[in-house]
């Protein structure tokens, strides 16, 4: 297929990325050889880091050429003696930030541009200082196309400060990779017969989102009882990998029916060692832990070990979670009462 362009450009904050910007993107990426995508803002939003950027923008256009620019970044490019100006703040002139993308195509990525793509009718006057940047680094003409592309018109038409309002009520402007990253994690704790599992799944429902069941129980289950200590890392990294997966299909809570931390009290109970990878995936943050209580008779399947070792589970995790300053909430009484602390928690 014959492109119109050798390079192409399309600038942006990306925060979050949404189907605007890829439709931009995607349209650009059809039109030239190699597209560059550079991504900045500053100040930066909260939920939509560098990091994320990145990894959207990786997930999403794996064989564009990214520049996510960070304030540490600029520093040191600078410090290394690039040519390149102070970060600009987003209330900078148009023609800072014009300057700005030019060096860092010319500094950074190393390359001159042939085409710009925008949404926007700005982009004529962006091509134009490119341009002239471009010629005069190579002493010689170097002509930048604007390629505008029109956004979308209502109800189609969506933005990132729509967005960030309130991310849920747009989703369907988002790619799951994307989405997923603004959803909250719910983990729930427990000893044996504590609820905990019953709870996950009536928590979900209520919710009206995905949860995701204990994977140790599955492999278990699985293995006729006979876990290895080998399997213990394996069950924390699947456990996770769940939980991403569930990310993508949920709305607005995924909710984790135990987390790395149980996978690292079995481990430590019954092997009396943990690989370094188990201590690291327990230090996995969620936006709620809620532990629950043995406040009910234990409940033998046949499978659990008895009461002593579900309060000597229970105290494990009060003094785990203390130690390392991981705010809990503990939830009491039967699975109506237990929803309804909940609900009051989570302001619904």
């Amino acid at each position: 297929m014959m492109t119109r362009f050798r390079y192409g450009l399309v600038v942006g904050k990306f925060a979050p990325l949404h189907a605007g910007h890829e439709r931009l993107l995607h349209a650009a990426q059809a039109q030239c050889e190699q597209l560059f995508i550079i991504s900045y803002t500053l100040p930066e939003f909260a939920g939509h880091e560098p990091e994320r950027r990145e990894q959207w923008l990786a997930a999403r256009f794996p064989a564009a050429t990214r520049l996510v620019v960070t304030t540490g970044k600029v520093l040191q490019w600078r410090a290394a003696g690039l040519q390149i100006e102070p970060f600009p703040h987003n209330d900078a002139p148009d023609d800072v930030h014009r300057h700005f993308v030019a060096q860092l195509c010319l500094h950074v990525l190393h390359n001159t541009m042939d085409a710009v793509f925008t949404g926007e009718d700005y982009g004529d006057g962006f091509a134009a200082v490119l341009a002239a940047d471009f010629s005069q680094h190579l002493r010689a003409p170097h002509a930048v196309a604007h390629v505008y592309l029109p956004r979308p018109q209502a109800p189609d038409r969506v933005s990132g400060t729509l967005l960030r309002q309130d991310i849920h009520a747009h989703r369907q402007h988002l790619a799951p990779e994307v989405y997923g990253d603004f959803i909250g994690r719910i983990c729930l704790l427990g000893g044996e017969s504590s609820g905990k599992s019953t709870l996950s799944a009536a928590l979900a429902v209520h919710l009206g989102t995905t949860y995701v069941a204990e994977y140790g129980r599955t492999l278990w289950e699985e293995k006729a009882g006979d876990l290895r200590y080998e399997d213990l890392l394996l069950i924390a990294q699947t456990q996770i990998r769940h939980e991403e997966a569930a990310s993508r299909r949920a709305h607005r809570y995924v909710v984790c029916d135990t987390s790395p931390l149980t996978t690292l009290f079995y481990c430590l109970h019954y092997f009396g060692q943990a690989e370094a990878a188990l201590f690291e995936l327990a230090l996995r943050p969620y936006a709620l832990v809620v532990l629950c209580a043995a406040d009910f008779p234990f409940v033998q399947d046949g499978t659990r070990q008895g009461d002593a070792f579900r309060q000597l589970q229970h105290a494990w995790y009060q003094r785990e979670l203390a130690e390392r300053g991981i705010p809990y909430v503990q939830v009491t009484g039967d699975v109506a009462s237990r929803l309804a602390q909940l609900d009051a928690l989570l302001g619904r």
